[in-house]
């Protein structure tokens, strides 16, 4: 089954998400702080977590950050903030989706259904895919450069595989958020992937002196040769 951790300290909107998760079939865990959530996500198996930023103890962004140093688990955040720079400073230190209360249940199941699929077919695949010294172990849902593993958030790894399996081709942003978010194009976020792409390549830039992505001015990306 399915595992989620709810990271929430908001007794209603805890007991209502962990009802509604588990009417829907997945196995929902819940942590009222962010020292609890943090020891839960770091000491069991989840498939993806909701986490609350105004959080007790050790905040919602703390508690990405240090997640992030030692997991790739999709994270999807819940806040009452709903201002631009709120979502892109949370999707730079490694936040995949982006929920703002108050939030329809429907929507919450789409997000979590949409996650889960992308990082599950990443599972599934078998082939390793390769650009330079970069790898992708798609069967793993891992990437490396030089041998040495990178740590993704999942739409970041997504977007790798997306450039890889098409490595002749130009993705305008437009393009990137058709492929890889679940929602229709009049919801088109450019700010969300404007930031998951300068994210990805600082970490690849960082990993290695060799160049990956590329901007094709007015156009849009590509691997570079």
């Amino acid at each position: 089954m399915t595992r989620i951790l709810l990271v929430e300290d908001d007794n209603e909107i805890r007991e209502l998400l962990c009802s509604f998760l588990a009417d829907n079939g997945y196995e929902t865990e819940a942590a009222v702080n962010g020292m609890e959530g943090l020891k839960k996500a770091l000491d069991e198996e989840y498939d993806l977590i909701l986490l609350d930023i105004m959080l007790p103890y050790k905040s919602g962004d703390q508690m990405l950050k240090e997640l992030r140093e030692r997991s790739d688990v999709p994270v999807i955040v819940l806040s009452a903030k709903d201002m631009v720079q709120t979502k892109i400073d949370v999707i730079r230190i490694g936040a995949d989706d982006y929920i703002t209360k108050p939030f329809d249940l429907g929507e919450v199941l789409v997000r979590i259904e949409a996650m889960l699929r992308r990082s599950g077919n990443a599972k599934k695949n078998s082939e390793v895919l390769s650009h330079k010294n970069l790898s992708l172990h798609t069967k793993e849902g891992r990437a490396f450069i030089n041998g040495k593993e990178l740590t993704l958030t999942s739409k970041e790894y997504a977007i790798l595989n997306l450039f890889l399996s098409h490595p002749d081709k130009i993705f305008s942003r437009s393009n990137i958020f058709d492929s890889l978010w679940d929602e229709d194009s009049g919801n088109y976020d450019d700010n969300a992937v404007k930031v998951h792409m300068s994210n990805l390549r600082s970490k690849l830039s960082a990993a290695d002196t060799e160049e990956y992505i590329e901007t094709v001015w007015g156009m849009g990306y590509r691997l570079a040769n």
